[in-house]
């Protein structure tokens, strides 16, 4: 579904494919995002013959590359890697099908808006992996959190730890625990397993593990440390890409989703992709085609075809075309599945409406820049060689200096204007990958909060708005970084509704949902289709609107396909 709908010839249809669309499959997921690419790899190798339908030219969902000003590369949406879990990594051998990362350290980089002191530049807090280092950093603005530091990233990590099993496996089925016959409710007990897996592995830290999903990240935070830079950069983590504030419950868990990573082994790491975000999705494509999967660009589904017995058997594309299948797996959101791509007859009266209540809410104007030269920060001034330093390749937090500045920044997105002072979060990825480039030029990416959808609560926002936001936000890089808008030679702003209509994710919400706790885990979307089963038998969600939720790379891909794969030796 979605914008630009054309006919497609099935010459087009194929371009990124050695084979045409056969009219018969055992599954179809429609969208080609990394989830569904990672299902259909595992259908494929489960033994259904699978196809992918993109309606998009270019694979990957909202994790793609794309050249948008001649001789600059974008990652335009996505635009790091983390939380790619490490059996999806092995078992479709993406190395080999050629995904490689460039591994950022240090990795936070947060330069203050200040006078320099006798002639010294403004301070800054530069993290990485280097403790020794780290604490340095943090001991310029306080002694006491450089000490307990540490303990506060081993205490993050049990907690990060024990909750992997739960990442890994869908979540407990409770309607085959509670219906049906006993031998289904005792194969079902197994469904259980990665939950008393977690709760072991807490122990003694479960009221921790309780208090940081529930409790405001700033609860936490104050606890340990007492410098406004660290906590301001370390709330960071528990807002970006929710429209929530360090203060609010719930923030807690975004804290800790986000030092979740394990990218090359490496907890909490996060990289840039050769390429641009795109060589995920194609190493993905390349196991999965390797593998037998057929998959199709400029391919976009009208709707999900219902048989008489009220069960999916294929889709229907906006050119005419039927393809059957047995099953057919989603990859869009789950309001794009139930209220554009499902026929309404074929779904509960009362489900569509609890569909309705999904909070899609989201804050984010992502800002692509293409410069001429490096950015030089006033706190780390450039070198006469003009080469990129350590801070280069970091997360760069702007505007990051209290977490006051971060609370009235979201306070304004909530009344419906853009930030003034906006969080930023920007990076440089061509430091690392020269492919991005021409030389001496950058690709320069800011993620930015806080934006609404619609401005003042009812006007969509004009190209004058855009352009009027970017400026602001150019402005406030500027401060820290003089010469910035000079060097600036091509822009694509991109606000909420921009993300929704170029890449589908409704409300421009980049995890297809929010990520509060009334929408994980068992209630991801809702408790009724929390297993990735929908109400009409043989439809099934596989993208990040489904458990574990947005960021944690593939693993909805995954599970749904284990799903789907049981429920099939059942047919």
């Amino acid at each position: 579904g979605g914008a630009h709908r054309a006919f497609i010839s099935v010459t087009q249809r194929c371009s990124h494919s050695s084979t045409a669309l056969k009219p018969q499959y055992d599954a179809v997921i429609i969208g080609a995002g990394h989830n569904g690419l990672i299902a259909s790899a595992y259908l494929q190798k489960g033994g259904l013959r699978t196809a992918v339908l993109e309606r998009r030219h270019v694979l990957g969902g909202a994790a793609v590359s794309e050249e948008i000003i001649p001789g600059f590369h974008f990652s335009r949406a996505s635009y790091l890697l983390s939380l790619l879990r490490p059996h999806i990594y092995q078992d479709l051998e993406l190395k080999k099908h050629g995904l490689k990362v460039y591994m950022r350290d240090p990795y936070s980089f947060t330069p203050m808006l200040e006078d320099g002191v006798g002639g010294r530049p403004p301070r800054s807090l530069l993290l990485g992996s280097d403790l020794t280092n780290t604490r340095q950093e943090i001991g310029k603005f306080s002694e006491k959190d450089a000490k307990v530091y540490p303990d506060f990233l081993r205490y993050l990590e049990t907690l990060a730890c024990a909750i992997h099993p739960l990442l890994d496996a869908p979540p407990v089925d409770i309607p085959g625990l509670t219906q049906g016959s006993l031998t289904k409710r005792l194969s079902a007990l197994r469904s259980l397993k990665p939950l008393v897996k977690s709760g072991l592995k807490l122990g003694k830290n479960i009221p921790d593990f309780y208090e940081l999903v529930t409790a405001p990240a700033m609860k936490v935070l104050n606890r340990w440390f007492e410098s406004e830079p660290l906590i301001a950069t370390l709330a960071t983590d528990s807002v970006i890409g929710a429209n929530t504030s360090p203060n609010n419950p719930g923030s807690g868990y975004v804290l800790l989703h986000h030092v979740m990573g394990e990218l090359e082994k490496e907890k909490g790491s996060w990289g840039y992709v050769e390429g641009g975000m795109g060589g995920v999705p194609q190493s993905i494509a390349r196991s999965a085609r390797s593998l037998g999967a057929d998959i199709f660009t400029n391919t976009d589904v009208e709707q999900v075809l219902i048989g008489p017995d009220g069960s999916a058997k294929g889709v229907v594309l906006t050119d005419g075309t039927e393809v059957h299948s047995k099953v057919v797996l989603s990859n869009a959101t789950p309001h794009v599945t139930f209220k554009r791509l499902t026929p309404q007859d074929a779904l509960p009266e009362a489900f569509i409406t609890a569909v309705d209540q999904i909070d899609y809410t989201s804050p984010v104007t992502k800002i692509n820049v293409a410069v001429d030269k490096l950015p030089d920060f006033l706190a780390a001034p450039n070198g006469a060689d003009g080469k990129a330093g350590p801070h280069h390749q970091c997360s760069i937090h702007l505007n990051c200096e209290s977490v006051e500045v971060l609370e009235d920044a979201y306070w304004e997105g909530q009344h419906g204007r853009p930030s003034s002072r906006p969080m930023i979060e920007m990076t440089i990825p061509s430091v690392l990958d020269p492919t991005l480039a021409p030389p001496g030029c950058h690709v320069v990416s800011l993620f930015i909060q806080f934006t609404p959808y619609l401005l003042e609560g009812r006007r969509a926002w004009t190209d004058e708005d855009k352009e009027r936001f970017g400026d602001t936000v150019f402005d406030w890089v500027e401060r820290y970084a003089p010469g910035f808008k000079a060097s600036i030679v091509g822009k694509d702003i991109l606000t909420p509704a921009d993300l929704e209509r170029v890449f589908g994710l409704t409300g421009g919400n980049i995890f297809h949902g929010s990520m509060s706790l009334d929408q994980l885990y068992l209630a991801r979307p809702l408790p009724s289709i929390a297993d990735y089963r929908s109400p009409v038998k043989g439809l099934y969600l596989c993208g990040s609107g489904s458990h574990p939720g947005g960021g944690v790379m593939g693993a909805a891909g995954w599970s749904s396909a284990l799903r789907v794969l049981a429920d099939f030796k059942r047919l």
